[in-house]
């Protein structure tokens, strides 16, 4: 398995970590709400009650952002190697290793820290379509696109 096979798959169970542990915390505030609703009466229990259905809208809205990441970097195939960065190219400029997918945490696999990007970000954006040997500033940083994979 490549580096960049070795990346994709670790982001992908990262969103998959991360979309697990937020289905497990709105079926928690579910049972909750239940649990809630057989014993309480009054306006303290209408009030918790309000509470736990708007933490569990924000956690419903944070998870559809999950599952729309987790569907792009599905799309991705990263066994597909290009001369021009793409979607999915794992890129080395100024030494830093960027992964052109979505906006996701800082990893590091095998001692090496990956950063990945969505296309539409300013230093994404200045990527997509080039190659090695391109050069590019960004926020008064000169990159230099050193390796495509």
């Amino acid at each position: 398995m490549t580096f960049k096979q070795q990346t994709h798959k670790y982001y992908q169970q990262l969103l998959q970590d991360k979309i697990d542990v937020f289905r497990d915390r709105i079926l928690a505030l579910t049972e909750d709400s239940k649990n809630d609703a057989k014993g309480s009466a009054g306006d303290k229990h209408e009030t918790a009650l309000s509470m736990m259905h708007i933490e569990q809208e924000k956690l419903n809205y944070k998870l559809a952002e999950f599952f729309a990441q987790k569907a792009l970097l599905d799309k991705i195939d990263a066994t597909i190697t290009t001369k021009k960065i793409v979607v999915g190219s794992l890129v080395q400029a100024n030494g830093v290793l960027l992964y052109l997918c979505t906006a996701l945490p800082k990893i590091t696999i095998d001692g090496k820290t990956v950063l990945a990007l969505s296309p539409q970000s300013p230093l994404g954006s200045k990527l997509m379509g080039n190659e090695v040997g391109f050069s590019f500033e960004v926020n008064g940083t000169v990159y230099s696109i050193e390796e495509v994979s």
